[in-house]
């Protein structure tokens, strides 16, 4: 969904997530084994999010608020829906302007700048990004899947379908709710209650939305 705004995923080149291995950066193991290099690789992604904007796509689903109820479901840890307009944006792995205690994880806060070995929780234990790291729990997962329950489309874009439990989400809607998967490599095919757009998000959802006005 973010890149064509510009902001690579992890998944663009066999683990390596700028040129990092994403056990390094994103495990608690790799942030117990070197937190300084961990804090530095966010503290980057937090300056790149300065430089970039949301993109159609997303600006595209701000404005189907306008006559749709749309809740947002992201893998994504940026806040280019946030910041495009959309009101209902449910992170599942975090959100890299906010950190949280390393003790405690229900002790976040905004953090919109640098976070270095010495930044302190109220509590006086170190800050850590508040990204959802692998082999760590899903703590937005039972949301999540309420909003899939309820759902009268789902839309999925830009997603490999490979990381779980996020992947499974598609499962919870109910039988015959029209589903739509864009993605310019899809790892899916079209079959009777899904329609597959192999598309970029920002050809993609267009293209959905004209869909949407003819049924």
């Amino acid at each position: 969904m973010s890149a064509e705004s510009g902001i690579k995923t992890f998944r663009d080149a066999d683990g390596l997530w700028e040129g990092h291995d994403v056990m390094e950066v994103a495990t608690p193991q790799g942030f117990d084994q070197n937190p300084e290099l961990v804090l530095e690789f966010y503290n980057q992604r937090r300056r790149q999010l300065q430089d970039v904007e949301p993109n159609s796509a997303h600006l595209d689903l701000a404005a189907m608020e306008n006559n749709y109820k749309v809740s947002i479901v992201t893998q994504n840890v940026d806040n280019l829906h946030e910041r495009a307009g959309s009101s209902n944006v449910f992170h599942l792995h975090g959100e890299l302007t906010k950190v949280r205690s390393t003790k405690n994880p229900y002790n976040i806060k905004s953090w919109p700048g640098d976070l270095v070995i010495g930044d302190l929780c109220d509590e006086g234990h170190q800050l850590r990004p508040h990204i959802v790291w692998f082999g760590e729990d899903v703590p937005m997962m039972d949301k999540a899947i309420e909003i899939c329950e309820s759902a009268n489309i789902l839309l999925i874009i830009g997603t490999s379908m490979q990381v779980y439990p996020a992947a499974g989400l598609m499962n919870y809607v109910p039988y015959g709710t029209p589903i739509f998967y864009i993605d310019p490599k899809p790892s899916m095919n079209s079959s009777k209650h899904l329609t597959v757009i192999a598309e970029t998000a920002t050809i993609g959802v267009p293209q959905f939305m004209r869909m949407l006005e003819q049924q």
